[in-house]
């Protein structure tokens, strides 16, 4: 048997980050972004119309709403009781925390399994020898953590027989998650001590390609899924979840005394504010693009057409309404967004506004019902 390299990378895996400015549209959402660079490495990309020619007679024209679309993220919201830093992970828009991830494979064609940390064990050996196969078929690895917290990053290979993952991740490039991090000449981080991380520390390792659904049934199941998303009340027992979160959201902001003179505290509340607003803002801007997709009468009935185009419209509407919150809060990305955040005038001229962005999720769910119903 040949000898396994002590270290193996693979090139031209497209580099996944937070929105950095530029030609590229932002793909701020880990998972999505993820898949949408894991297919363009495998030659699979569907279609980008603002940075790539679109393959001949595609009907996707952003590969990165495809996802959103059919993992579900383009209607989903999640807001636990209290003021949780977690609210926006994917992985609770059902009581099935595998449900995005696997509804998104099933899109592509490529199987996959999960291999996680278990707990009280020490299986770093499972996951290592997993990963160093997968690299040396020419796959990269689908990776939750190591740099940061377990969001979706990509493993593009290893070195020092797998003591040291290679990769891309949104968490790399910033200050409170890179303390010690090394980099390959090329940007990748280097992780050391991985086997060191957290139980949420997981991989999906990615088998051979097998024939991709036809896209007719794959927009209808994810409008099936959406619609289940935003109408499900609750997930994991505690979670308010789709329509019904935007109302916990709403009534969060009222509740004055949980907004003390403290910065610290005042800065939390804000920041969970804003990855409600920056998740509304560009998971239904693109899910927007993906029922735009949806209402091509060559996927979907004819007749489903402008009910899905209806739909897209909330959903754009929905993403100008985040703006006008974070107008209200001294605009996107102003440091001192906190400050005006604790002002209990400035929360009560927020919820309105919350209040039209679950109506107009509403609409958007009647929309895609009647849609479907067209068959």
């Amino acid at each position: 048997m040949a000898a396994v390299p002590s270290r193996l990378v693979l090139k031209g895996v497209p580099r996944v980050h937070f929105y950095e400015g530029g030609p590229g549209c932002p793909e701020d959402i880990c998972f999505p972004s993820v898949m949408r660079a894991l297919m363009e490495y495998f030659g699979e990309d569907l279609g980008c119309r603002t940075c790539r020619p679109l393959p001949p007679g595609s009907t996707v024209t952003c590969t990165y709403s495809f996802f959103m679309g059919v993992s579900g993220v383009a209607s989903f919201l999640s807001w636990k009781p209290g003021w949780a830093d977690d609210n926006m992970e994917i992985m609770y828009m059902s009581d099935d925390p595998g449900a995005p991830f696997d509804r998104a494979f099933r899109a592509t064609g490529y199987p996959h399994e999960f291999v996680g940390v278990e707990p009280d064990t020490r299986n770093e050996a499972v996951l290592r020898g997993r990963i160093v196969e997968s690299i040396q078929k020419g796959r990269p690895v689908l990776a939750f953590g190591p740099v940061g917290p377990p969001e979706s990053a990509i493993i593009t290979g290893y070195d020092e027989g797998g003591d040291v993952l290679i990769g891309w991740s949104f968490f790399q490039s910033l200050p409170e998650f890179n303390a010690g991090l090394e980099f390959e000449p090329s940007g990748e981080f280097r992780a050391r001590g991985w086997s060191d991380y957290p139980p949420g520390f997981s991989i999906a390792v990615i088998g051979e390609k097998q024939e991709r659904p036809p896209l007719s049934a794959t927009y209808h199941a994810a409008l099936e899924w959406m619609l289940q998303v935003a109408r499900t009340p609750v997930t994991f027992g505690d979670r308010h979840n789709g329509l019904a979160a935007y109302t916990a959201w709403a009534q969060h902001l009222l509740r004055d005394e949980d907004f003390p003179d403290d910065e610290a505290v005042l800065r939390q509340r804000h920041q969970v504010q804003d990855a409600a607003v920056g998740l509304v803002a560009e998971a239904r801007w693109y899910g927007s693009q993906f029922l735009l997709q949806a209402s091509e009468p060559a996927i979907l009935h004819f007749r489903a057409t402008g009910d899905l185009m209806h739909a897209a419209a909330c959903y754009a509407a929905e993403h100008s309404l985040m703006w006008e919150l974070w107008d209200l809060a001294g605009g996107n990305g102003n440091p001192e967004a906190f400050r005006r955040f604790a002002d209990p005038d400035v929360r009560r001229r927020m919820v309105p506004v919350i209040d039209q962005a679950r109506a107009k999720d509403e609409q958007a769910a009647a929309h895609i019902e009647r849609a479907l119903a067209h068959g």
